[in-house]
C-alpha cells in the first residue's frame, strides 16, 4: 500500500542490477508514493528494474549518464528525468535535487527549499534542518561496499538510512 508521506531517495545505482532490484523492493515494501534519484543510474536498461516501482519517480541525470537520449526514453514510461539542479513541489515540500554537490551550499542558504538531495560522492550525508540535506550514499555499493537507500516520511521529516547490503 503506497503512503502518501513516505519518499525513497536513492542516488549512484550504477547498473548494479541487484541492488537496484533490493531498492525498488525496499521502496515497494515501505510504500514510498515518491521515489526521487540523484543520478548515475549509467545505462538505459536499468529502467526496467526501476519500472517496477509502485510510487511516483522524479531523477536527475549524474555525470556517468551518457546516453541521455536512451534514458530518458526508458524512463519516461513511468517517470520523469531532468537536467540538475531541479526543483520541485511534492505535498507541499519543496525539493531541490542535484547529483554533483557543487550548488549544495547555494541550495542550503535558501529558505525556499525544504529537503536537498544529493549524490556523487557515494557517501551518506544527512543534515537536520531547513533545508534538510540527503545524500543517501550509493545504491551500486562499488565504491564504499554498502549499498544504501533513505527513507524519508514527510510527517515529521525524520530520515531512516536503509542497508541493502
Amino acid at each position: 500500500m503506497v503512503k502518501d508521506s513516505m519518499v525513497g531517495i536513492i542516488s549512484d545505482s550504477h547498473d548494479n542490477l541487484p541492488a537496484i532490484r533490493k531498492a525498488v523492493d525496499a521502496f515497494n515494501d515501505a510504500g514510498c508514493s515518491l521515489i526521487v534519484h540523484a543520478g548515475d543510474y549509467i545505462a538505459p536498461f536499468t529502467a526496467r528494474e526501476f519500472g517496477k516501482l509502485h510510487g511516483d519517480f522524479i531523477g536527475v541525470f549524474g555525470n556517468n549518464d551518457g546516453e541521455k537520449k536512451g534514458l530518458t526514453a526508458q524512463f519516461s514510461r513511468f517517470g520523469k528525468l531532468y537536467e540538475p539542479p531541479h526543483e520541485f513541489t511534492y505535498r507541499g515540500i519543496a525539493f531541490a535535487v542535484m547529483h554533483d554537490p557543487e550548488a549544495l551550499g547555494d541550495f542550503m542558504k535558501r529558505r525556499d527549499v525544504d529537503v536537498v538531495v544529493y549524490g556523487h560522492t557515494h557517501e551518506i550525508d544527512i543534515r537536520p534542518g531547513k533545508p534538510l540535506v540527503i545524500n543517501p550514499g550509493e545504491c551500486g555499493l562499488w565504491l564504499t561496499g554498502r549499498s544504501t537507500v533513505v527513507f524519508l516520511d514527510l510527517e515529521g521529516m525524520k530520515t531512516d538510512i536503509v542497508d541493502l547490503t
